[in-house]
């Protein structure tokens, strides 16, 4: 029952923004850390961003630092990712991700969207 969802994912030229969002349900969304990865044409998925569940720290790929923003709305269990300065290299589906490890459990619980399309075009 529990999924994500994004969305936001479109056609931008070089230098543009997007905001992607990526909504949960069907989880209870404050224990688990979200993040966002990317899968370039002809490339291997490949993390982009992160934000943990338990003190809101956040972490980024080389590749990005300066230029992307992840932020988590609790109150609308969305996690968005703000991209500025857009280059072609940035083209890709972007996948949301959603993890909790169960420490009293040791149970791990992993949910992937379906993703959504990025295009940066000159």
């Amino acid at each position: 029952q529990a999924q994500v969802v994004e969305s936001g994912g479109g056609l931008v030229q070089t230098g543009g923004s997007l905001r992607l969002s990526c909504t949960a349900s069907g989880l209870t969304f404050n224990q688990y850390t979200m993040a966002w990865f990317r899968q370039g044409p002809g490339k291997e998925r490949e993390f982009v961003a992160s934000h943990v569940h338990k003190d809101g720290s956040t972490y980024y790929a080389d590749s990005v630092k300066g230029r992307f923003t992840i932020s988590r709305d609790i109150a609308k269990n969305t996690v968005y990712l703000q991209m500025n300065s857009l280059k072609p290299e940035d083209t890709a589906v972007y996948y949301c991700r959603a993890e909790y490890g169960d420490i009293v459990t040791m149970k791990d619980y992993d949910y992937w969207g379906q993703g959504t399309q990025v295009t940066v075009s000159s």
